[in-house]
């Protein structure tokens, strides 16, 4: 193998949807850390999948096979990064990982099943757009969308260390795929901070880097 090829070889192998929530917020580390990656493309229940509960991603890197997108994440911020993505006080580091565990245990269920999937089966498969459940799901979500407004602060931060952390790596695609529907789109509208920290986001290079294929 040539220097070339070897400098070609990624050091992040993720295998995963490509349009998924969880494969961008690996992929968003990756660029904070400067890491090289590539997205090998998995559905979540094939038989190449080697998540054991058939979910993606799953992630090679530096000889390890590692499932879970919040161990991943650790570890390429942690070995590649620095850290640079955690905030160094205890107190604002756990702020931190709340934010990530209500991105993740709250808010993407709610987002995922209430609205985003109604709208992909429907533009993407051709399915009738499943109103009833949508409707279902809008009372909760504005309830959602009211927390976080009242939550982030005025600077657009979500810890009191001020600036981009994992909150924001796992909380951004969460709330993009929300933002791509129209009733999310609507709602975040009406939301000025949290309007104005999604544009924030926009802006860092790592965002744009890995803006999926659908995105306008």
């Amino acid at each position: 193998m040539t220097p070339d090829a070897a400098d070609a070889v990624p050091q992040v192998k993720i295998f995963g949807t490509v349009i998924s929530t969880y494969t961008r917020i690996v992929q968003i580390a990756c660029e904070e850390a400067g890491v090289s990656h590539a997205v090998v493309a998995t559905a979540a229940q094939s038989p190449a999948n080697r998540h054991p509960f058939g979910k993606v991603p799953v992630v090679e890197v530096d000889g390890l096979e590692l499932i879970e997108s919040v161990a991943i994440t650790h570890y390429i911020d942690n070995a590649h990064n620095g850290g640079a993505l955690q905030p160094a006080d205890p107190a604002q580091r756990a702020v931190m990982d709340k934010w990530i565990a209500v991105a993740n245990n709250y808010l993407f269920p709610l987002f995922e099943h209430g609205l985003v999937m109604p709208w992909v089966m429907h533009r993407v498969a051709g399915f009738p757009l499943e109103r009833e459940r949508i409707e279902r799901a809008l009372p909760q979500v504005s309830r959602a969308l009211g927390y976080l407004e009242a939550e982030l602060s005025v600077d657009g931060a979500w810890t009191s260390a001020g600036r981009f952390t994992l909150a924001d790596v796992f909380l951004y695609p969460v709330l993009r795929g929300l933002e791509l529907t129209p009733q999310g789109q609507a709602g975040i509208a009406q939301c000025d901070r949290l309007l104005a920290w999604l544009e924030a986001c926009r802006a860092r290079p790592s965002i744009a880097a890995t803006r999926w294929e659908s995105e306008p």
